[in-house]
């Protein structure tokens, strides 16, 4: 299938080329009704037949632009999420301003942040996102297609998304029972605000990974169905080749 897709110009020209080639054979021959209008036939047969295949096609690429889109918006949203977990591990836990009474609190959800932080950044690497990275990064694509390195990124990429167990989506409960009683604490003490920016964190965190289960859902299913790029494909290419036929049909029924 990967064949057929990669070299649909090279596959319609070819059978363009056949379809003007039979169209010769039959040009040279005495001319009869009765093959141009089997030649008028194949083409309207092979005509419906990749008119169907253009709205199937149709319809998989308006679902995979919208995939593309809420992809983007959730990859958006992680690099968002790890820069504000970033910011929290940053302000609250890498010095002691807390004292020996709270400080146990702000370690817990300090882990709880970390763990939180190590899913986001496995879920990127779900295939899903790997077409979203490589655009976000303009400059070394470039920087790869003029040192002729870019053919071979993309097939680390693809190594990857074969490796890749996509059944699997990293998440951790965002609140349990230590999280829990250490934001209660800290809630009523005078660092109130840990606990309300962990709150945020921990929603934020929810919304993302229900977000990211739904893209992969429907990411997998475009993959399921992937097919129907082959069969436009093959349809285009029958179009191609009946094409010839149904002009020499025209030139002929002119003369």
């Amino acid at each position: 299938m990967t064949f057929i897709i990669e070299n649909q110009i090279l596959l319609i020209a070819g059978c363009f080329l056949l379809g003007v080639a039979g169209t010769a054979v039959i040009a040279r021959r005495p001319m009869t009704g009765r093959a141009w209008k089997i030649a008028d036939l194949v083409w309207v047969l092979l005509g419906g037949f990749g008119a169907l295949a253009a709205v199937l096609a149709g319809i998989y690429h308006d679902d995979s632009s919208r995939l593309d889109r809420q992809i983007d918006v959730a990859f958006a949203a992680t690099r968002a999420f790890d820069h504000d977990a970033a910011r929290f591990r940053l302000r609250y836990c890498e010095a002691d301003r807390q004292g020996p009474a709270l400080r146990p609190h702000v370690l817990t959800l300090c882990e709880k942040v970390e763990f939180l932080s190590a899913s986001t950044a496995g879920n990127r690497d779900l295939p899903l996102f790997l077409d979203v990275a490589e655009r976000a990064e303009p400059l070394q694509q470039l920087r790869l297609l003029l040192s002729g390195g870019h053919e071979q990124a993309m097939e680390v990429m693809a190594e990857r998304a074969e490796r890749l167990d996509t059944a699997e989506l990293l998440a951790f409960a965002a609140q349990d029972e230590a999280t829990m009683a250490a934001q209660g604490a800290l809630a009523a003490g005078p660092h109130a605000d840990i606990a309300a920016d962990y709150q945020v964190i921990a929603q934020a965190y929810e919304e993302l990974i229900g977000d990211v289960a739904e893209l992969k859902s429907e990411w997998e299913f475009l993959q399921a169905n992937a097919r129907i790029l082959m069969i436009q494909v093959i349809a285009l290419c029958l179009v191609a080749f009946a094409a010839p036929f149904r002009l020499g049909k025209s030139l002929a029924d002119l003369a």
